[in-house]
């Protein structure tokens, strides 16, 4: 997943809506670590699990990142009221638990669902929008 992540950074940009999905311990935070560090984050991404949002800023990283997990949000309007459609003027975005904003949030988002197989290995599937398509194809 780290891999992947630093792999994947590349091709993130401002605006970006990336939605991490998964079970507990898939390792959606794994993989937006790598994002981070893919994006010249040196030091330690903790997940945000408890400040919902973390924000990440030049000269930090190559680009502005709000970091969210929305794990312990009950309510879309919960989520409504962090306004985390304001990052995406200037920022990228990276939700876990995209789910706790409703079915309709962020329809151009990148979703990469993270499962874990009977083996322990992880699939990832991934619902690449048209503004992904041809990045994608270079990951």
């Amino acid at each position: 997943m780290l891999a992947f992540g630093r792999r994947f950074a590349e091709m993130a940009r401002i605006g970006d809506v990336i939605a991490l999905e998964g079970g507990l311990g898939a390792g959606k935070t794994t993989l937006a670590r790598g994002i981070l560090e893919g994006l010249g984050l040196k030091g330690e991404a903790p997940s945000p699990s408890f400040a919902i949002v973390q924000p990440y800023d030049v000269p930090e990283v190559k680009l502005p990142v709000a970091h969210v997990d929305l794990y312990r949000l009950d309510r879309v309007d919960e989520a409504e009221e962090l306004g985390l459609d304001y990052y995406l003027m200037d920022s990228l975005l990276i939700v876990e638990w995209p789910e706790r904003m409703g079915p309709d949030a962020w329809p151009d988002a990148l979703r990469l669902r993270i499962d874990i197989e009977p083996d322990g290995a992880r699939r990832l599937t991934a619902r690449v929008p048209d503004a992904w398509t041809d990045r994608w194809s270079q990951i």
